[in-house]
């Protein structure tokens, strides 16, 4: 299966569609692995302003990689339940190679304009407030942000006992932190 069909997979299973075999004839049945997920990671999206600017933080503030993305059509998401006839496009990056990395989904849609989310803090809305990446290098994390001119949170970084806390804003304002040791 190609990359690009397995990233719609990985989409659509995200979002419990079981029966896409009968639909789609390249997407086989979940492997036969102990326990009630087939992976130990979750898929996350995010519906960005402008997807070249979220693409540009992730890739080179973050350190994520972008894999190919897909399109769905408007039918196929209202079969999903996801929107009411909007096609939209999907841009996926990975932390890591390999079917049990962490992926963000980017989507866009080309026909409606969104509204933004109340972004001042994690307790103004509910919902999902922000990821929590684990990274092997602090410093190395402080030097792609730096380089990327992002501009750190609060009075992070802030030290936990031997390791430390960055925390930093997307171009739509999502939240995320940063976990390591110096080095």
């Amino acid at each position: 299966m190609n990359l690009l069909m397995r990233s719609l997979v990985r989409f659509l299973g995200s979002l419990g569609v079981v029966a896409m075999s009968t639909v789609c004839p390249l997407v086989s049945a979940a492997e036969d692995v102990p326990g009630e997920f087939r992976k130990g990671t979750i898929d996350v999206g995010i519906y960005a302003k402008d997807a070249d600017k979220t693409a540009r933080f992730l890739t080179n503030a973050i350190g994520f990689h972008e894999l190919p993305g897909f399109s769905v059509p408007a039918a196929m998401g209202n079969k999903i339940g996801l929107v009411d006839n909007q096609p939209f496009k999907v841009r996926t990056f990975a932390l890591e190679d390999g079917d049990s990395a962490t992926r963000i989904k980017v989507l866009t849609f080309p026909q409606v304009e969104g509204k933004p989310a109340d972004q001042a803090y994690v307790h103004t809305m509910y919902g999902i407030r922000y990821f929590t990446l684990y990274v092997k290098s602090i410093d190395r994390a402080l030097e792609r942000l730096k380089a990327a001119n992002v501009t750190l949170l609060g009075e992070t970084p802030v030290d936990l006992g031997g390791t430390l806390l960055v925390a930093v804003r997307d171009p739509d304002g999502n939240f995320y932190e940063l976990i390591g040791p110096r080095k």
